[in-house]
């Protein structure tokens, strides 16, 4: 497996006390020392990759903030803020995207994980969200789409929050699908069942608090599993948060560490019935460090064991 990452990613610094913090980061890199990954760094994202997501106005936008920020925080929605390394964590989190999946597509490994921060699902087109600048899993997949020629990617998030960024590209784009299970009611409100996508390509499982891990997997495999695999994606990419674990501060979906280990046996032989196994996943939420630093760990590992 191939890992993506780039110390710059720790130089994002939102104020003292925020949620998505350079600890999370640190706590993922330290869980996965044990495993046998190819370690890569994590490229910048080229303008043209980022611009199938988002517009070169919200691109050509975010120029003077950054510029602010290398003289102190810049707070760009309620909840993100920017500082004077993020424009090199934002560009390097999106490219460590991008290189995966050319990496992956190049058959140089089947599967690949970019642990990076900021996170990206809540990004919109035009603008940033929820602790999220660049939607660097969206941007990875219009990037195997149109650079790599494929008819039909795929998009699974296991975030406890819904990425509602995700499916704002996923809505107006067919050849994507787009599936989630996440906590509702919770931030930011959207991803209801009848959100389907005018392509009926958009699944939505929203779970009440308390669900745990029975009903989560049975979401999984009833609603998710079943509808990724008649797609027959030609790529799988996750957007893996791990705030879903029972001891996350920002929600009460109450899953277990070994519940991420589940969903990547599941996707994992998704991917090879459909697409060669071809799975990129990328770090988004997840909030108590140990929590996800055992479940990245967890979730990886699985992975590996074939």
């Amino acid at each position: 497996m191939l890992l993506y990452t780039h110390p710059s990613m720790l130089t994002h610094e939102p104020p003292p006390g925020h949620a998505e913090h350079a600890g999370r980061l640190r706590a993922v890199l330290d869980a996965l020392e044990g495993l046998a990954l190819d370690r890569r760094e994590a490229p910048y994202a080229e303008r043209e990759a980022i611009a199938r997501v988002h517009p070169v106005r919200y691109i050509d936008a975010l120029e003077p903030a950054f510029a602010e920020a290398r003289e102190g925080r810049v707070r760009l929605d309620p909840d993100t803020y920017i500082s004077a390394g993020s424009r090199e964590a934002a560009y390097r989190a999106a490219g460590a995207c991008v290189a995966a999946v050319d990496a992956v597509m190049a058959d140089e490994d089947e599967t690949a994980f970019c642990a990076v921060r900021p996170p990206g699902h809540h990004a919109e087109p035009i603008s940033p969200m929820g602790f999220c600048i660049f939607n660097n899993v969206a941007i990875g997949a219009l990037h195997a789409l149109e650079a790599h020629g494929l008819s039909k990617v795929a998009v699974v998030d296991f975030d406890v929050h819904h990425g509602n960024g995700t499916q704002t590209i996923a809505e107006k784009e067919p050849r994507l699908f787009f599936a989630s299970t996440h906590q509702s009611p919770l931030y930011p409100g959207t991803g209801a069942a009848s959100e389907t996508g005018a392509a009926h390509n958009v699944v939505n499982a929203p779970l009440p608090p308390g669900a745990g891990s029975a009903v989560w997997r049975q979401a999984m495999e009833t609603k998710v599993l079943p509808a990724l695999e008649a797609f027959a994606p030609e790529l799988i990419l996750v957007s893996a948060g791990f705030d879903a674990h029972r001891a996350d501060p920002l929600a009460q979906m109450e899953l277990e560490t070994e519940d991420f280990a589940w969903a990547a046996r599941e996707l994992r032989n998704t991917a090879l019935k459909r697409c060669g196994g071809k799975l990129v996943s990328t770090l988004e939420g997840g909030y108590d460090l140990p929590a996800l630093a055992g479940s990245a760990a967890a979730y990886l590992a699985a992975l590996l064991r074939d």
